[in-house]
Formats: C-alpha cells, structure tokens, sequence
C-alpha cells in the first residue's frame, strides 16, 4: 500500500507543476482575505490601541499565523472530486483495487497543499517585512504542540469535505452546498476574526462545532494561548469529531456508490 500511495504522490506532484496558473489563482484565493484582516484589524488596533484585549501585534502574529495553519488545515476535494460524479469518470476508478477518494483524492489534495505552501512562503516573508510581527512569545512547545492539531484538523476538514462531495451522488451538483459550508467555516473556525472577538453566542455555537479545529484551536495553540485544559478538551473534541466524520463519510460513501450510475449507463 505504501508503494501505492508512493506512485500517486509521483504522479500528482508532477501533474500539480502543470497547472501553474491554477496554482496563482488558488494562492490569490487565499491570502488575499486574510491580508485584508490582517490590514483592517491592524489599522483599527492601532488607532484605538487595542480592539477586545488584542493589540496590533496580536493581530499580526494571528493572522500571519492562519496563512500558514490554513495552508495546512484546508481541502480542495470537491474541486478534484465532484465532477467525476456529475460527468460519469468515476466509472474508471470505481474498478480499481484503492478507495478513489482515500488514495488518488487525497494524495492530489497533499501535493496541491505542498505546492502552494512552497509558493507562499516567499509572500509570507514579504508580509512579515511590511508588518514586523513579533513572535518573540512564542515557544516551541506551543509549536508542537499545534503539529498534531494542525493534522487532526485537516483529517476532519478532509473528511468532511469529502462527504460532502458524496453528496453530489443524489444531487448531482453540490456546490451551492459546499459554499454554505464555507461559510460556516469561515464564520466559525477564527478565519474572519479570532473569535474571541466575536458575539458570545457565536463563541458558544463554535465549541460544539469541528470548524474551530481547523484553523482557530492549532492558531492558539501556536501562540500559547490555551491552558492545559483547554488545550485537552481541544483535542479529545478533535478526536470525537474526526470519528464522527469517518462514519459518516463512510455511510455516504457506500449508499453513494450503490445509487452511482454513469452518463450513458
């Protein structure tokens, strides 16, 4: 099996280096939202020295830090996937011995994230010349200890999405949903603004739901903002939602799959 996914990390990466312009497309999709935040918060805490306890550099330190977490955190497989459904190409990969999605899928999602990571560092550097954050209060330990947040947070979001996608097994076409769901990432996981600063019934909604693992908890984390308690309930909801996610990925993929039939078939 390893051989396997050793063959389709080979064989995405290259295919990933093939659409470079898709790349800056994806990559400007991506910082160009944070960046705004990060401009605006900056803007407003250094004029009022401080919004809800964060000073400027605290903005600056949280948002330089989502670029990088949701570089790591964040799922493209509707993208890759849901076509495959709507046009009838799943047909092909359906008669492989692999799972389409946790083989080819996920590998095609690695090698896209590592390619724009490599892509983004060399802005992100740029970034921290333009706003000078000072990330003299962050520790090792808080890094580390956000590395494995960082992989349960993309697993969720992987599976999540994923199923997600299966969805498109009834409908057809899934990205009205998948756009709502973007939208409660967005509001939910710290993406907009650490949440901390949003109303308290939002605060609350957000510690019953996966979305604040996949960006806002491994953020804490890096900035050592979280007590040992927090720090474990973090990851034992982590742990529950990730299994929650791979049932229920599991139940859509196989009631999917007996309703799956191709154009023409």
């Amino acid at each position: 099996m390893l051989k396997i996914y050793q063959r389709l990390w080979q064989v995405n990466w290259s295919e990933q280096w093939q659409y470079r312009a898709n790349l800056i497309m994806y990559l400007l999709y991506w910082l160009v939202s944070p960046v705004v935040y990060l401009a605006v918060w900056t803007t407003i805490a250094r004029g009022q020295g401080s919004v809800g306890g964060l000073s400027e550099n605290d903005f600056v330190m949280y948002y330089m830090t989502l670029l990088i977490v949701e570089q790591f955190t964040s799922e493209i497989t509707i993208h890759i996937f849901a076509y495959k459904i709507q046009d009838g190409t799943l047909s092909g990969e359906l008669i492989r011995p692999i799972h389409p999605i946790l083989t080819n899928t996920l590998v095609n999602n690695l090698a896209f994230k590592m390619l724009t990571l490599l892509a983004m560092l060399p802005v992100w550097g740029v970034l921290c010349l333009l706003f000078q954050p000072d990330f003299s209060t962050v520790k090792w330990q808080g890094v580390l200890l956000a590395i494995p947040a960082v992989m349960l947070g993309f697993a969720i979001s992987f599976l999540v999405g994923a199923t997600l996608t299966c969805v498109a097994f009834w409908t057809t076409r899934v990205w009205a949903l998948y756009e709502f769901y973007s939208g409660l990432v967005a509001l939910f996981s710290g993406q907009f603004v650490p949440l901390q600063l949003m109303p308290s019934f939002v605060q609350q909604v957000s510690r019953f739901l996966p979305f604040q693992l996949y960006r806002y908890f491994p953020i804490q984390l890096v900035l050592g903002k979280l007590s040992t308690g927090e720090i474990v309930l973090g990851y034992l909801q982590g742990i529950f939602w990730l299994i929650l996610a791979w049932l229920a990925f599991g139940w859509v993929w196989r009631h999917g799959v007996s309703k799956f039939s191709a154009v023409g078939a």
